[in-house]
């Protein structure tokens, strides 16, 4: 579940991309779509260090037993 979460926040940001790209090339402005793109990636780092901790919790948690 963990990292289905990362994984669909990849998809979104790859999505998010294209938007972007797409806007510049046919003129539009950009700046709101940019401006979700860059709270997507933030959102990600997010998820994969929350991913992350877990993780290492569970294998931590997994050694003491």
């Amino acid at each position: 579940m963990l990292e289905q979460h990362v994984l669909l926040g990849e998809r979104h940001i790859a999505r998010q991309r294209e938007i972007v790209a797409d806007f510049h090339h046919k003129g539009f402005r950009a700046d709101l779509a940019e401006d979700l793109l860059t709270l997507f990636e933030q959102m990600q780092i997010l998820h994969v260090a929350h991913r992350d901790r877990i993780q290492t919790s569970i294998t931590q948690n997994s050694n003491l037993r």
